[in-house]
């Protein structure tokens, strides 16, 4: 199997074909009626339809704000302090929960320890623990035990040696991004060894020699900002079962459907991929962010890609298993932000995502009747 972490192009908020933008409205219920595919469950409607239950719910709403990214780490040259105007915007919406597209560390033991059903690649997505629990003697499941009793025992006034500990707790649980949450809330001569911290722990706290990313230089650093003592992995490589049990054809037929140049059918996504080429300033990186979470853009990565893949041919129907992968990641990642904000009505959730992560986010999340989304265009004026 070809890598999947560099092959999913959209999924990565990078188009495989010459990006384009500013996309006439797309209507996203052409597909034929059920009578007209012959289906004999014609004129069925399935009696259960939550959003109409939105009236009933008694709390004030869970806001739900969707932010889709591009993967930072792929804009060459980027330097993060241009986030400054969008970490603005986001900051004025105050949440107070914050996702993000991270594995969690007890999903990567369950990828470690079943090779025959994960391939190797899914582990690309997960954070190197071995340094942190040498440092703290813990193993995944016990360090998160103890963040969690911190987390439930947590003083108004942390102390240094506090936040130290629970950034080493986290870093063994195979929580990166919220040791840094941790870590940028200790004064600059706090940061140093110490409470569980090693010198090997050290090194990536302060991300010595690491690319920027979203995770980290939006959430981790807007969770700080906000004072807030950390940010939640929802991601869900689970899912990868389905394209190991599809077998090479799959690669194969995918590569394909990635490389065809669908320019001539979504001209106007040349200004996207302009708007990516211009990253210089903290305007640019906000008009960039403003037009990647824009609906057009958004129909346009889902319609090109995984739409599309609905339609590639037999006899095994890999677009179809494809899509699956896909829709059954996505739900799972919407399942685990229901998770993480349950027990908190009406709170404010911001979820970081790749871009073409978004469009799902919203329409699984709105099925949720104690939901109420948030325009991302309204946060990022």
């Amino acid at each position: 199997m070809q890598k999947i972490v560099a092959g999913i192009c959209l999924a990565l908020a990078s188009a495989c074909q010459t990006p384009q933008a500013n996309l006439p409205p797309i209507a996203v219920s052409e597909t034929p009626s059920a009578a007209q595919a012959g289906d004999a469950s014609s004129g069925y409607t399935p009696a259960l339809d939550t959003r109409t239950w939105r009236g009933d719910a008694a709390a004030p709403k869970t806001q739900m704000a969707v932010l889709g990214s591009s993967h930072l780490a792929q804009e060459e040259g980027f330097d993060a302090a241009n986030l400054s105007a969008l970490l603005d915007r986001l900051a004025a919406f105050n949440p107070t929960i914050i996702t993000q597209e991270g594995v969690s560390g007890e999903q990567c033991e369950t990828l470690r320890n079943n090779p025959a059903i994960y391939p190797a690649e899914a582990l690309d997505y997960c954070s190197d623990v071995d340094e942190a629990q040498a440092a703290t003697g813990l193993d995944v499941p016990s360090a998160r035990a103890q963040a969690e009793q911190m987390l439930a025992d947590w003083p108004a006034t942390p102390k240094p040696a506090e936040r130290r500990r629970l950034a080493a707790l986290f870093l063994a649980s195979g929580d990166r991004p919220s040791a840094q949450v941790q870590w940028l809330q200790l004064a600059p001569e706090e940061r140093r060894t110490g409470d569980g911290v090693d010198a090997a722990l050290l090194k990536i706290l302060t991300r010595t020699g690491e690319l920027p990313n979203e995770r980290m230089q939006i959430g981790a650093a807007l969770a700080a900002r906000l004072g807030l003592q950390r940010i939640h992995p929802v991601d869900d490589q689970t899912a990868l079962a389905v394209w190991t049990r599809a077998g090479k054809g799959l690669d194969d037929e995918i590569q394909k459907h990635w490389s065809t140049d669908k320019s001539d059918r979504y001209p106007e996504i040349a200004e996207y991929g302009r708007a990516r080429q211009k990253l210089s300033t903290p305007d640019d990186v906000l008009a960039y962010y403003r037009l990647l979470n824009s609906p057009e853009i958004q129909l346009a990565f889902v319609e090109t890609d995984f739409r599309d893949a609905l339609k590639l041919p037999g006899p095994d129907y890999y677009g179809q298993q494809y899509y699956a992968f896909n829709d059954l990641r996505n739900w799972r990642m919407v399942a685990n932000i229901v998770e993480v904000s349950a027990n908190d009505p009406g709170a404010r959730v911001l979820n970081i995502v790749g871009a073409s992560h978004k469009a799902y986010y919203e329409a699984y999340l709105d099925m949720v009747p104690y939901v109420e989304l948030v325009d991302m265009d309204v946060v990022l004026k």
